[in-house]
C-alpha cells in the first residue's frame, strides 16, 4: 500500500511540470501524457480498491472493533491516494485541453475527480473524520440489537412479523421495535452530513447530494425535477392504488377506512412496498419444502440461460449468502447487496437468504449485479469505469432480474408455479404494482430524494429532521404513523442507505423507470410476448441485448446508451403501459370512493 502511494507521490512530482511545456513538443501531446498519467491511477485505484473492499467486506460480514478498525485504515489509504493533491492537479490541467483528448479518457479523468471528491487530501483532517465516522456508523447500524417485549428479535422476523401477524396492537409493538435503531444512528448522521458535505466541498461541488448527481451530469436540482416528473406522471395510478389499498387493509383488519394509510397496517417497515393484499398472487405457499440454496441457485440459472458465463467459482466459495443461526454471535449486515471485490473477478454476494418470495426476487436482483460486474470486466473498460453508464443503470439491470422473475411463464417453468397454474393477469399486476413497483416511486422518488436532498443540499436544521420526514411520507405516499414521532427520534436513519450509501434513493427510482424500459423493449422486439407475461429463459438474443449495454460500462453517456438500447430517452411510457390494464380495473373498484387523501 505505502508503495502505491509513493510511487503516485512521485509519478505526480513529475507530473507537476508545466503542461504547456510537454505540448510543446509534437511528440507529446496532452493524449500521451493523459494516457501514462491514467495508466498509474488506474493501477492504484483498482489496488487500492480491493484492499478497502476486502476490509469493508470483513467488516460487514463480522461486526467486531477490530474489523472496523482494519477497514478504517483502509479507508484511509484508499482516500490517500484517490485525494492526493497532486492527482487533482494534474486531473484538472489534463482537462483543461480535453478538445485534444479521447472522450473515453475524458470520462476517466472526470471519474477521477470525482472519486477524489469523496476524499479529497487537500484537507487531511476533513477525509480522516470522515473515514471513522463512516466506519463508526456502520458498526452502529450492523450491530444493532432489535428488541421486542424485551427480547432479541432480528430484522428478518420483524419482517416475518409485519408479514403473518394480524392483530393491530402487536403489528404497532413491531413497527416500533423496527424504529428503535434510530436514536442510535442519529448522532453518527448528523456528523457525516457535516463531513460528507465538507468532502464535497472541497472540490467545488455545493453539496454532498449534488456530487452524487454528477454522475449523471446533472445538478441536485435536475434530479429532484426528474423525480417530481416521474411522480406526476404516474399519480392517477398511484391514486387509485392507494385508495384501493386503504380499503382494502381497512376491510382486513376491521376498521374504519383512514384518509392516510397508517404505517403499522402494512407489512414493510418503511412503507415503500404494500405486500400481502392479493391472495391470489401469493407465491408463498410454493417456496415451501425448498431451500434457501435452491432460490439462489435458481437466480443463476436464470442469468447463465439468457447466454450470460456462470458467475466465477469464488463467488461460491467467498459470498456470505444465508441467514445466520438465530443463536449466532456472528453480527453481519442484512441487507442484500453485491460486491465487486478487486473490479476483476472477485465478485460476492451478502445475502441472508431464505425460501420465501422476498428472497427469491432479491437473489435474481443481486446476481444481476454479479452479471453486470463481469460484463464490464474487460479490457476495452479501464477500472476507473468500471461502473455502469449511471448509478441508476446498475440498480435497472438488477431490478429486471427481479421483474423478469415475477412474470407467471416463468414461474411456472422453474417450478415454482404448476404447469396448469391459472393465473388471474389483474391480481398479478396488481401484486407487482403494490409490492415493486408503484409505491415505491412514491417513497423513492418522494420521501427519499426529497429528504436527502434537505438535509445535504439544504443543510435542512436537525431539530426538523423527523418531522420532515414524515412531511414528505405524508404528502408523497398518504401514509402516516400511529403516533406522532418527535425529534428523539430519526426514523429516517432506520433505512440502511441513508447511513451507508446516502443519496443513493434518486438511483434506485431512476432503475424502477428504466427497467420498465428495458422489459418493454424486450418482450415487445426481441419475444414477441405480452409484457405482462413473458419469460426471458433459454433465449439468448435477452442476453445479447443486455450484454450490449453492460459491456460498455461507464465509457459512455448513459442518454446515449439508453437511446442507442431503446430508441427513446427515460420516460415512464413503458411503466404506465404496463399498468394500463390495471389502471381501468382500479377505477371500476373505486367508484363512488374519495380517491386519495388530499
Amino acid at each position: 500500500m505505502r508503495n502505491i502511494v509513493s510511487l503516485a507521490g512521485f509519478f505526480l512530482t513529475g507530473a507537476a511540470v508545466s503542461l504547456a511545456a510537454g505540448l510543446a513538443q509534437a511528440a507529446t501531446p496532452a493524449q500521451e501524457r493523459a494516457d501514462r498519467f491514467l495508466a498509474l491511477v488506474n493501477a492504484g485505484y483498482q489496488a487500492l480498491y480491493r484492499v478497502e473492499q476486502e476490509a469493508q467486506w470483513t467488516a460487514s460480514t463480522d461486526v467486531t472493533p477490530a474489523h472496523d478498525a482494519a477497514s478504517e485504515v483502509a479507508g484511509k489509504a484508499y482516500a490517500a491516494f484517490n485525494g492526493n493533491p497532486a492527482l487533482i492537479d494534474e486531473a484538472r490541467a489534463l482537462l483543461a485541453f480535453r478538445s485534444e483528448l479521447d472522450p473515453l479518457t475524458v470520462r476517466e479523468l472526470e471519474r477521477a475527480l470525482r472519486n477524489a471528491a469523496e476524499g479529497p487530501m487537500t484537507n487531511p483532517g476533513l477525509v480522516a473524520a470522515r473515514v471513522a465516522a463512516e466506519t463508526q456508523q456502520a458498526s452502529v447500524l450492523n450491530s444493532f440489537e432489535f428488541k421486542l417485549h424485551g427480547k432479541p428479535v432480528t430484522a428478518n422476523q420483524i419482517d416475518d412479523l409485519l408479514e403473518t401477524t394480524g392483530d393491530l396492537a402487536e403489528r404497532r409493538a413491531v413497527w416500533e421495535a423496527s424504529k428503535e435503531s434510530g436514536p442510535a444512528l442519529k448522532p453518527g448522521l448528523i456528523k457525516l452530513r457535516d463531513l460528507r458535505n465538507g468532502v464535497a466541498h472541497e472540490l467545488g461541488h455545493a453539496d454532498y447530494f449534488t456530487l452524487q448527481m454528477a454522475a449523471y451530469g446533472m445538478t441536485a436540482e435536475d434530479m429532484v425535477k426528474m423525480n417530481d416528473d416521474f411522480m406526476r406522471e404516474l399519480r392517477p395510478l398511484y391514486l387509485q392504488l392507494h385508495t384501493w389499498t386503504k380499503y382494502a387493509l381497512a376491510k382486513k383488519y376491521g376498521q374504519p377506512v383512514p384518509k392516510f394509510i397508517p404505517a403499522h397496517w402494512i407489512n414493510n417497515r418503511w412503507g415503500q412496498e404494500w405486500t400481502g393484499l392479493v391472495e391470489a398472487a401469493d407465491l408463498s405457499p410454493y417456496f415451501k419444502g425448498r431451500s434457501a440454496e435452491w432460490v439462489v441457485q435458481s437466480a443463476e440459472r436464470f442469468w447463465t440461460s439468457i447466454g450470460f458465463a456462470p458467475l466465477p467459482p469464488g463467488f461460491w466459495q467467498n459470498s456470505d449468502l444465508y441467514a445466520l443461526p438465530v443463536n449466532s454471535t456472528r453480527k453481519k449486515n442484512t441487507h442484500g447487496s453485491c460486491w465487486h471485490i478487486d473490479l476483476n473477478t472477485d465478485i460476492r454476494a451478502l445475502m441472508s437468504v431464505e425460501p420465501n418470495q422476498e428472497w427469491f426476487s432479491t437473489a435474481h436482483h443481486e446476481l444481476g449485479h454479479g452479471h453486470y460486474f463481469m460484463s464490464y470486466t474487460r479490457p476495452g473498460v479501464p477500472p476507473l469505469l468500471r461502473d455502469s453508464a449511471n448509478p441508476g443503470f446498475h440498480e435497472g439491470m438488477a431490478e429486471l432480474g427481479e421483474l423478469a422473475a415475477a412474470q407467471v411463464p416463468y414461474l411456472q417453468q422453474v417450478g415454482v408455479l404448476p404447469a396448469d397454474f391459472k393465473a388471474d393477469e389483474i391480481a398479478f399486476l396488481l401484486n407487482d404494482a403494490l409490492s415493486s413497483s408503484i409505491p415505491f416511486m412514491y417513497w423513492a422518488s418522494g420521501t427519499m430524494t426529497h429528504w436527502e436532498s434537505d438535509i445535504y443540499a439544504g443543510n435542512l436544521p436537525t431539530d426538523q429532521w423527523n418531522a420532515r420526514w414524515w412531511k414528505y411520507v405524508r404528502d408523497f405516499q398518504g401514509i402516516e404513523p400511529p403516533s406522532p414521532r418527535g425529534e428523539k427520534w430519526c426514523d429516517a436513519a432506520t433505512k440502511t442507505h441513508i447511513n451507508d450509501t446516502p443519496c443513493y434513493y434518486p438511483n434506485y427510482a431512476f432503475a424502477t423507470v428504466v427497467r420498465f424500459q428495458l422489459h418493454d423493449y424486450i418482450a415487445r422486439r426481441i419475444l414477441h410476448q405480452p409484457p405482462q407475461r413473458c419469460n426471458y429463459t433459454g433465449n439468448p438474443q435477452v442476453g445479447a441485448f443486455l450484454k450490449s449495454i453492460m459491456e460498455k460500462g461507464a465509457t459512455q453517456d448513459w442518454r446515449k446508451v439508453l437511446r442507442d438500447a431503446t430508441g427513446e430517452d427515460i420516460s415512464t411510457r413503458a411503466m404506465v403501459e404496463y399498468f394500463r390494464p390495471l389502471q381501468s380495473w382500479l377505477e371500476e373498484q373505486n367508484k363512488g370512493r374519495p380517491i386519495g387523501w388530499e
